[in-house]
């Protein structure tokens, strides 16, 4: 991006974490020439002063750029594969690091990747657990995303329960953290009361991973507060009369997913993962 000449931003808010805090590309006047096209004109020049401000929907401008003509051009061929190559190798799930314990998140986000319809809705809430879904798993059609603007723990299965009330035909998965989804563990009532089929999928490794991660970065071997007992979920699910599992094995999942599917009413399937693996790429140790 910073070797670019122009940049044609298209729905981005340009936040903090899209622009890497503020230095990919500099604030308030980019280096480069910069198209921003957004819905909302509140976003238009907000943070980034553009050459060209473009009010629109997406779906609008997308179809109004497939109108235009491609010049062709060897050079631009050559680095669109490359940028094509390099999507497609960050975005494939790696084998677990050889010490790794537990269901391997690559491996369910993958297996979701096959069998989910691509108008399926994946919602979440806040926490590392949501690095491996936003990085693994290929939305195919929009308002298909459901994730919190700022950061909030426990937004994903409020939202995922909305989400199936609104359109009962779709498919619904909530991804939440064992931190995140002890936010809101009483909405399993509100799921079956209000007959909403949702597969909840917790992701336990027994800590608040984002906090510890920040701990143990900047203060080494000082861990605060980010250890959680957790309950058991399994019991809490069944208690609300909801179908639960535990995947204590990544080659368990797919099985225990496809039960959930069939179960018709709100489903929990708590993964027990390994609390070293902080990212896809670093471990605790």
């Amino acid at each position: 991006m910073k070797n670019s000449d122009l940049l044609l931003v298209i729905g981005s808010r340009l936040s903090e974490t899209v622009s890497q805090g503020y230095t990919l590309i500099e604030s308030s006047s980019p280096k480069q020439p910069m198209i921003h096209v957004h819905p909302d004109p509140e976003e238009l020049n907000r943070v980034y002063h553009t050459e060209l401000a473009i009010l629109s929907a997406l779906s609008s401008f997308a179809h109004a750029v497939a109108t235009l003509q491609p010049v062709p051009s060897n050079a631009w061929k050559s680095w669109t594969d490359a940028a094509r190559a390099d999507y497609l190798a960050h975005s494939t799930p790696a084998l677990p690091h050889p010490q790794h314990t537990g269901v391997d998140m690559g491996s369910v986000v993958a297996h979701l990747n096959e069998v989910l319809p691509d108008n399926a809705v994946i919602a979440n809430g806040a926490g590392n657990y949501t690095v491996w879904v936003h990085r693994f798993y290929r939305y195919r059609q929009p308002a298909t995303e459901l994730a919190p603007t700022n950061g909030a723990m426990g937004y994903g299965f409020p939202a995922s329960i909305a989400a199936k009330l609104h359109d009962p035909k779709r498919t619904v998965i909530c991804f939440a953290g064992d931190g995140c989804f002890m936010m809101y563990p009483q909405e399993l009532a509100t799921a079956m009361q209000y007959n909403a089929p949702i597969v909840v999928i917790v992701v336990n490794n027994g800590m608040l991973a984002t906090i510890r991660m920040h701990q143990e970065r900047e203060y080494p071997g000082r861990v605060s507060a980010t250890e959680l007992a957790n309950p058991d979920f399994i019991a809490l699910a069944k208690s609300f009369g909801a179908h639960a599992e535990r995947v204590e094995r990544s080659e368990d999942f797919p099985a225990a997913f496809q039960r959930a599917q069939k179960a018709g009413v709100a489903a929990l399937i708590e993964l027990r993962t390994d609390p070293r693996q902080i990212t896809p790429q670093a471990r605790l140790d």
